[in-house]
């Protein structure tokens, strides 16, 4: 019998953990908030995907930025009235 190898599972460095973080918390925020605020402007029709997906555009190409220049303004100010763990 052989040995079965498993791939190696590459990270990426330490340095691009907020670009990392601030593009999902991106996608996930605004793919969540865009289907919820354009189902309840439009309802379920026939283009709500179409609508849904216009909207997560351009919603997407607003919020990845704020989000990569806010989140240490925040922490920095959250820091201020909590002990940080």
């Amino acid at each position: 019998m052989s040995a079965v190898t498993l791939p190696i599972r590459r990270k990426l460095p330490a340095r691009y953990f907020h670009l990392v973080f601030s593009g999902l918390m991106a996608a996930l925020m605004v793919f969540i908030m865009t289907g919820v605020i354009t189902f309840v402007n439009v309802g379920f029709t026939e283009d709500f995907l179409a609508l849904w997906r216009h909207a997560f555009a351009v919603a997407y190409v607003i919020a990845a930025p704020l989000i990569f220049f806010l989140v240490p303004q925040v922490r920095r100010l959250v820091a201020r009235w909590v002990h940080l763990p």
